[in-house]
C-alpha cells in the first residue's frame, strides 16, 4: 500500500471512529456523518429508511446516499454481503428479506463501527448476522461465497476502486449480483466548487466520473451493469458563497455539472 493510499485510510477510520461514538442525531446534522462541516442542519444525501421492513433506527447513523437494499433483489435464504457496513443498518434490513434461513455478512475496517454493529446485532437477537473487521479491497471471505452484495455511499471513499469490485465478483456466486448506491459526477468540478463541495461532505471527494465508474465495474467482468437511481445532490448556496466567487458560481450552474447520487447493479 502506498503512502497516499495509506494516509487516505487513515483519515477515513479516524473520522469514522468519531461517527460511530456520537449520535445518530448529531451525524444527521452534519453533512454525510463528517462531524459539523456545515451548521445549516442538511442531511446531504441520507435517504428515509422508516419505510423499509428490518428498520433499526439505532443503526442508522445517517452516512447512506441511497437504499440499496430496496434494489437488491434479496431473496429467503440468500447469502448478503455488505461492504462498509457501519452500525448495520443495512445489514438488518437485508436480514429481513433473507429471513432466518438466511446469512448475512458485514465487513468494515473500523472497529468502533464493528462494535456497534455486533452490539445491534446481539440485541435484536440475531445469530444470522455477522459483522468482521476488514478492508473491502481484500475481502475476509471465499470464493463464490455471496448471492448478493450490497454497499451504501462507501466505495467512493476507497482509493482503489478496481481493487473493491474485482473483489465483490471474486465472492459472488456465478449468477450472482450486486446492488450499490455510491456519489459519482457528471462533468468535471471547477476546483472552486469542489473544495466547497468537499467542504460540505467529505464524501464527495472520492467521487469519479459516472463513465469511469461504470467503465471500472465491466472491467472487472460484470454484465447487465445498469445505473438504477439518480439523485443530484446540491451543496446549499450558503456554503457556496463562503467559498466560491458569484461568477464561478452561476457558471457551474449553467454547465449542467453535478454531483449526483446513483444505485447501480451488475451480474457475475
Amino acid at each position: 500500500m502506498n503512502t497516499d493510499t495509506a494516509s487516505i485510510k487513515d483519515v477515513v477510520r479516524t473520522k469514522y471512529a468519531e461517527i460511530a461514538l456520537q449520535s445518530a442525531e448529531t451525524n444527521a446534522a452534519s453533512c454525510c456523518g463528517s462531524g459539523g462541516c456545515c451548521t445549516e442542519g442538511y442531511t446531504i444525501m441520507a435517504d428515509e429508511y422508516g419505510h423499509l421492513d428490518g428498520y433499526l433506527p439505532d443503526a442508522d447513523l445517517k452516512l447512506g446516499c441511497g437504499l440499496p437494499t430496496e434494489t437488491a433483489g434479496i431473496r429467503p435464504g440468500h447469502t448478503v454481503l455488505d461492504l462498509g457496513s457501519g452500525a448495520g443498518n443495512d445489514c438488518f434490513i437485508a436480514r429481513h428479506e433473507t429471513g432466518p434461513e438466511g446469512r448475512v455478512i458485514g465487513v468494515d475496517f473500523t472497529p468502533e463501527m464493528v462494535a456497534k454493529a455486533r452490539a445491534n446485532a446481539e440485541k435484536l437477537g440475531y445469530t444470522n448476522v455477522e459483522f468482521h473487521e476488514g478492508d473491502i479491497e481484500h475481502l475476509p471471505l471465499p470464493d463464490a461465497e455471496v448471492d448478493v452484495v450490497v454497499s451504501n455511499c462507501v466505495l467512493n471513499l476507497v482509493p482503489d476502486k478496481a481493487a473493491v469490485f474485482a473483489e465483490i465478483h471474486r465472492v459472488l456466486k456465478p449468477g450472482g449480483h450486486f446492488s450499490i448506491s455510491d456519489i459519482v459526477l457528471q462533468g468535471e468540478l471547477p476546483d472552486e466548487i469542489r473544495t466547497a463541495a468537499e467542504l460540505y461532505a467529505g464524501c464527495v471527494s472520492g467521487a469519479e466520473q459516472l463513465e469511469t465508474y461504470l467503465g471500472v465495474i465491466r472491467a472487472q467482468g460484470f454484465r447487465e451493469v445498469e445505473v438504477l437511481k439518480t439523485k443530484p445532490i446540491h451543496v446549499p448556496y450558503s456554503i457556496l458563497i463562503q467559498n466560491v466567487r458569484h461568477e464561478a458560481i452561476k457558471a457551474f450552474r449553467e454547465s449542467g455539472t453535478a454531483i449526483v447520487s446513483i444505485t447501480v447493479k451488475g451480474v457475475k
